[in-house]
């Protein structure tokens, strides 16, 4: 008797030696071995004999990919993200998308308040004048804000939005949301509800934890960032796709704004001529959300388990489309 067929997998991911073994074990693999993420063409080929794709949550999973992967179950993304995968056609197509919540809240609100405090204590411009040995011209600069008795408004009050709620709540800051569920769950710190337009005209920091949907698509623009205090800063640890970065650079240079601190962008990596490195009111980092030792392990272990339990014929831990189960 012939034993049974191994599925295959197409790893298009930086793995450690134990986590390689977890999948060859019962599946054969082919990695892509590649810089960065593979190209269209890199990804069709790869997937095209392939029963499950790992990948980040970067990393365009488009129709033409998914028709052109005729054996495909699941894609089993490393992020929590999943508008890179055309949900449709996988869904069409009988294919699990698969995503890691819940082990990344704490990293992305630990760096959601991080950013916070940056921003009302003016913190990248007082390190430039350190460094630079300015320091009179550091005594001199303008001062920041306490953030006690400021008003947080938290756009998507999900995993991530709650635990932000809880860092901010222990720094004294009064809490305001707005989401599409309106009344908050039961374990938040004290919080109102408010309309988007009433949320963005109090709030002294705006915090956006939304998914990437057509509705949160340049969920803020032009007329919504002209509804915040010319005090106010906005932060965005969500998806830089929810953010219209043309407006924001234009309130940022008028004084519409006073800051905004971006772990994400419309175009990662940002472009060097873009205007918005050259604002000093901003503050930029790379997508790290994730990124501590912890969490990126915790990601890896999930999207793993995710990918091995859809290929058993289970139900993954964290599946986006359960219908296809069905």
């Amino acid at each position: 008797m012939n034993p049974p067929e191994r599925p295959r997998v197409f790893v298009a991911l930086r793995l450690q030696s134990d986590a390689k073994a977890r999948i060859e074990a019962v599946c054969d693999v082919d990695y892509f071995e590649g810089q960065g993420l593979p190209s269209k063409s890199e990804l069709i080929a790869g997937v095209a004999k392939a029963d499950g794709l790992l990948g980040s949550a970067q990393l365009p999973v488009d129709s033409d990919v998914l028709a052109a992967a005729s054996k495909l179950r699941v894609v089993s993304n490393f992020g929590v993200g999943f508008d890179n995968v055309d949900l449709d056609a996988a869904t069409k197509g009988g294919v699990l998308v698969c995503n890691t919540p819940g082990v990344l809240t704490d990293a992305v609100a630990d760096l959601t308040l991080g950013l916070i405090l940056a921003l009302a204590r003016r913190l990248p411009e007082a390190e430039r004048f350190a460094r630079d040995g300015d320091w009179q011209r550091g005594a001199r600069m303008a001062l920041g804000t306490d953030v006690r008795g400021k008003t947080l408004g938290i756009i998507g009050l999900g995993r991530i939005g709650v635990a932000v709620a809880e860092r901010a709540h222990a720094f004294g800051m009064s809490i305001t949301f707005h989401d599409i569920f309106r009344q908050p769950p039961i374990e938040t710190p004290p919080c109102s509800y408010r309309e988007l337009d009433d949320l963005l005209a109090v709030a002294d920091f705006v915090s956006l934890h939304v998914n990437l949907r057509p509705e949160t698509r340049g969920l803020i623009g032009a007329r919504e960032l002209t509804l915040m205090k010319p005090t106010a800063y906005l932060i965005n640890t969500s998806r830089g796709q929810t953010v219209d970065q043309a407006a924001l650079v234009a309130a940022l240079r008028s004084g519409e704004l006073a800051g905004a601190a971006l772990d994400v962008l419309e175009e990662e990596p940002l472009p060097p001529d873009d205007p918005l490195a050259a604002l000093p009111n901003v503050i930029l980092l790379p997508h790290i959300g994730s990124a501590t030792v912890e969490t990126r392990q915790a990601m890896r272990d999930l999207a793993i388990d995710n990918l091995l339990a859809a290929l058993r014929g289970e139900r993954p831990e964290a599946v986006v489309n359960a219908e296809v189960l069905s």
